[in-house]
């Protein structure tokens, strides 16, 4: 597990992360979430010993994060770091290599990565002459010939196509199902919805919210409910301490007229809501709306 622990650094008397703590388990996909300049690249370089904290420290499985330990860890920069005129399996292989791998290990790696990201046949072309989509995949592969204990992801769907993306999310998973600890950033909220196990949202250098997924829906999300009645639902928006998010003949969404309503006080209002609807007649459907990680993010940052 990497555990981060109230880790700060400034950049010419800026503070760029203020205490920020969080963990990443075993098997678990963790996304990283946070505006540009929110501080993620920043916390990636310092787990990596690109840059040095200030403040705090940096632990896998209890230990000190070493130069010798940071040799097992796989990284991808959001910035391409391949030579572009040189082979993609050739490269691949060396950097794997350059890991500890000997070298028929490196290549079976690498033959195998290809093949799971679909860059086989791509395999003896110069990086230059690949899409800028499937450069990204032989970045990926980069990333976890080494067969890494901890994967550490900056911005790696950018510039896939949806195909692509599904692609590389099935590689992605398959490591993680492996035990290992996967933090990614990005900003494709909904190929995060889908893929994360946990998340961590950072917002001006601070941890605004974390946990696992479905912790931060319930947690951080607008407490909304959805309601479906045989006659028109315009009556809602009379009922006190209600704000209609959406209205469709029969069907209403709505919430807290501030928006900011506790679970409680949610469920308080969901009841006194349904509890009306049901006195003026039949109600064929009543849920509770989870909201989307694009919600939480607005809702949080």
């Amino acid at each position: 597990m990497l555990t981060v622990s109230s880790i700060s650094r400034s950049f010419g008397g800026h503070r760029v992360l203020d205490r920020v703590s969080f963990t990443v388990r075993p098997g678990r996909m963790t996304g990283f979430l946070g505006a540009n300049g929110a501080g993620k690249t920043t916390a990636m370089r310092i787990i990596l010993g690109v840059l040095a904290a200030q403040e705090g420290s940096v632990t896998f499985d209890g230990r000190p994060v070493t130069g010798a330990l940071r040799q097992t860890f796989g990284y991808m920069p959001e910035e391409r770091g391949l030579y572009p005129k040189m082979k993609v399996a050739e490269q691949i292989a060396w950097l794997g290599e350059l890991h500890g791998l000997d070298r028929p290990t490196a290549r079976a790696n690498t033959e195998r990565l290809l093949d799971q990201l679909e860059l086989g046949e791509r395999a003896d072309d110069p990086l230059e002459q690949l899409s800028l989509g499937n450069q990204q995949r032989a970045q990926i592969a980069a990333a976890l010939v080494h067969d890494p204990v901890l994967l550490i992801l900056d911005e790696p769907f950018s510039g896939l196509d949806p195909i692509a993306v599904d692609t590389v999310l099935g590689v992605l998973r398959d490591r993680a199902a492996q035990g290992v600890p996967v933090l990614f950033s990005s900003h494709q909220l909904a190929v995060v919805e889908q893929l994360c196990d946990d998340l961590v949202i950072i917002s001006g250098g601070r941890i605004v919210a974390e946990g696992e997924r479905e912790q931060v829906r319930s947690r951080y999300g607008p407490v909304r409910f959805e309601l479906e009645v045989d006659t028109d639902a315009g009556w809602v928006r009379d009922v006190p301490g209600v704000r209609v998010v959406d209205l469709d003949g029969a069907r209403a969404v709505f919430e807290a007229d501030d928006g900011t309503a506790s679970a409680t006080d949610g469920a308080a209002l969901g009841d006194r809501v349904l509890r009306t609807a049901l006195d003026r007649g039949r109600v064929r459907s009543f849920t509770p709306v989870v909201p989307s990680l694009d919600e939480i993010f607005k809702e949080v940052v």
